[in-house]
């Protein structure tokens, strides 16, 4: 290898090593959000002077942590992919260092080589021995001679095979340090986009009056029973408590998930004092033995489906057309899940938002 790659494979190993001394937030950002900012889209909160007036707030309210909901959902995939790519850095500039001490320790053995050549007189070792008078030195040399050629040949062909491997991993290095720094602005926006919608849900509700706020929380949970008793309508009754159906795994992930019950929604959090939605589903599945994707958006996409009439405890259900929450389902119609902020972890009817579908991480 030429300076220029040992200098490339050293410059990507320093930009790794100092990359990872970054405190590491996340990588992939959400899709570009091309719709205005959430604290210029959300109206000031009317004058509450009705029920209806009222419901409007509550739409609205939902409606921005719906937005905050998936653009969490989308740094919590970011971030579990940043952790990875830094794992691949660390990896890749050990391999660069590993193969710069190759390559010295491989230079230093084809130099003795050229050395010994130059104390036989420049001759070439097969040249040495037709010179030879003695027979039998002769006969002796030739598997001296095939064996320094041959290794020689391993010499170099090693030397060139750790040369290519080491511009390999320079590539690598590099192109995921570009990565990462791309993906760390993104991050930032991704951020500053859940920090605004949540304030902005956060003004709406603290302009209410005490009474109004209490009767928001009704309307909440109004709302919540009408889906369910909705859903509930559509569903045929003797599959909806299958609780004798569920394995050992899937009760180990109702007890850890409904063990959690009371403790705070906190965006990013994956315990063990608070949680957001797929933080607790997550950390739920693992207690039971069964790692399982992140974020609710890859669970959806990478767990086994099954069709709704029959889930079991412990199956996942999806929501919302994005996948953009998730809750556990426990039987009997209902779901242990961490809501939204300024909300604990809590049950709740299963229909009590749009399903989008369920998947079973132990199938």
């Amino acid at each position: 290898m030429n300076r220029r790659h040992c200098a490339a494979a050293t410059i990507t190993l320093v930009c790794a090593l100092g990359l990872l001394t970054v405190p590491v937030q996340a990588m992939a950002a959400p899709t570009p959000d091309t719709s205005p900012s959430p604290s210029a889209s959300a109206p000031a909160s009317p004058p509450v002077s009705s029920e209806k007036d009222l419901e409007k707030v509550r739409e609205q309210i939902e409606t921005l942590y719906r937005k905050a909901g998936a653009a969490t959902d989308a740094y919590n995939l970011a971030e579990e992919q940043t952790k990875k790519q830094s794992g691949e850095i660390v990896k890749l500039a050990k391999a660069i260092v590993d193969g710069q001490a190759r390559i010295a320790e491989l230079k230093d053995r084809a130099g003795a080589q050229a050395r010994e050549q130059y104390r036989n007189g420049g001759l070439p070792p097969g040249a040495q021995l037709v010179l030879s008078n003695d027979p039998q030195l002769f006969l002796d040399g030739v598997n001296k001679v095939r064996t320094s050629q041959q290794a020689s040949k391993t010499v170099l062909a090693e030397l060139t095979r750790t040369q290519e491997d080491l511009e390999t991993y320079t590539q690598d290095a590099s192109s995921n340090w570009h990565k990462l720094e791309t993906n760390r602005v993104k991050q930032a926006k991704a951020k500053k986009k859940i920090n605004a919608q949540i304030a902005a849900a956060e003004k709406l509700e603290s302009q209410l009056e005490k009474k109004e706020r209490a009767r928001l929380r009704q309307l909440e949970q109004d709302a919540a029973n009408r889906a369910q008793t909705a859903w509930l309508a559509t569903r045929p009754t003797p599959n909806i408590a299958v609780s004798g159906a569920t394995t050992a795994a899937g009760k180990a992930a109702v007890a850890f998930a409904t063990a959690q019950i009371g403790k705070p929604y906190v965006w990013g959090a994956t315990g063990p004092g608070s949680y957001d939605c797929s933080g607790l589903t997550s950390q739920a599945w693992a207690a039971a033995g069964r790692p399982i994707p992140r974020t609710s958006q890859e669970q959806w996409r990478l767990l086994p489906r099954i069709d709704i009439q029959d889930m079991r405890p412990g199956d996942l259900i999806i929501y919302h057309a994005d996948a953009s929450h998730v809750g556990m389902y426990v039987g009997d119609g209902a779901i242990v899940h961490s809501p939204r902020p300024g909300r604990h972890v809590t049950l709740a009817g299963a229909g009590s938002m749009k399903i989008l579908g369920v998947v079973r991480p132990d199938k």
